[in-house]
């Protein structure tokens, strides 16, 4: 099973939710059956790591998120990943003007896992520290929404 969280840089909202969604992963002792990744759709911060802001917040919820650095989202990526999830509707806009026709992903809002339908995770960068407290309790939600479904397809398969 292979996840990417797709944001508009990958300095804020999508590594925040790769590295939640790998700790979760990690302490379910499911790290060796999903691969997780995250990128953007832009290329302005390519190779760089999150944003100060972000590390620090996550930092004070037990996830490291040091070691992550910004890619931009490639073609390939719609025929290597299961869950493409978009942290809001024009980066989802994006991915589907991008993705061929033939693809079998799942293209979609990543807080439609948390239940919170047509809900975008809103960007922090501009904000205040309060606004990636905010993005860090929705992504709480989030993976945990998409750990139970992918513990189903997990159980079905062999």
């Amino acid at each position: 099973m292979r996840v990417l969280f797709v944001c508009l840089g990958n300095i804020c909202r999508s590594p925040t939710a790769e590295g939640m969604f790998r700790r979760l992963l990690d302490e379910r002792g499911l790290a060796h059956r999903v691969q997780v990744d995250s990128c953007g759709i832009g290329d302005w911060h390519v190779g760089k790591a999150p944003d100060p802001r972000t590390r620090e917040a996550a930092a004070r919820r037990g996830v490291d998120l040091s070691a992550l650095r910004a890619r931009q989202l490639a073609a390939d990526d719609f025929g290597r990943f299961d869950y493409l999830l978009a942290m809001d509707h024009d980066n989802l806009a994006a991915m589907r003007a991008l993705a061929p026709s033939e693809t079998d992903a799942h293209l979609g809002l990543f807080l439609d896992f948390a239940g919170l339908s047509d809900r975008a995770v809103p960007d922090p960068y501009y904000g205040g520290e309060q606004g990636f407290e905010e993005v860090l309790d929705l992504v709480e939600q989030g993976v945990l929404g998409l750990l139970a479904e992918i513990e189903v397809r997990l159980e079905s398969r062999p």
